[in-house]
């Protein structure tokens, strides 16, 4: 396993050690000791996977209160999967950092709590799935909007297919801070 740290601490691409041959491959898509050597001490309480189909963009969704952390990857297809630091305080605020994620590449993407997570589907369809450190709570479900300026972040697609809930979500600046999740050092 090989971790790639990205332009935001915390938030790290893991490659996984494949092994394969004619008959197809295998490889651990998490063990616990491992990435716990790795400095991820992770404890997973619900996983989640969604099909999408080519320019659906999910996201950018957080949870506040109750934050989840999410270990995510595609079993089929290919995204690009982006996190955004949304933590008051943090010297990273606002900025983001992005993966290509994909069955070939067989990548996964640590997006810590306290960060908003999206992606936008790159292939014909794709399967995502996220592993969470905590369960799905509707009251603390929320978003901020997936081409916020202030975010600026390079999405791949200028029209994507948007949910209602994604298209009405607000911008960061207009999240009142105590709807956002603290910095802690």
């Amino acid at each position: 396993m090989r971790i790639i740290e990205t332009a935001l601490p915390g938030c790290v691409v893991i490659e996984p050690t494949v092994h394969g041959d004619a008959r197809g491959f295998f490889y651990e898509s998490f063990n616990a000791k491992r990435f716990a050597d790795a400095g991820l001490d992770l404890r997973f309480v619900q996983t989640n996977v969604s099909r999408s189909a080519r320019g659906v963009l999910r996201g950018l969704h957080y949870q506040w209160p109750n934050p989840q952390g999410k270990l995510v990857s595609v079993l089929e297809g290919e995204v690009y999967d982006v996190a955004v630091d949304i933590r008051v305080g943090s010297p990273s605020f606002g900025r983001w950092a992005a993966a290509i994620l994909s069955a070939d590449n067989k990548r996964h993407f640590w997006v810590p709590e306290g960060f908003a997570h999206g992606f936008v589907v790159l292939s014909e369809f794709a399967t995502f799935t996220y592993q969470c450190t905590a369960l799905y709570d509707g009251a603390a479900d929320a978003g901020i909007r997936w081409n916020d300026g202030d975010i600026g972040v390079d999405w791949p697609i200028a029209e994507p297919q948007l949910s209602a809930k994604d298209q009405r979500a607000p911008f960061l600046a207009d999240i009142p801070r105590e709807r956002l999740p603290p910095w802690q050092e």
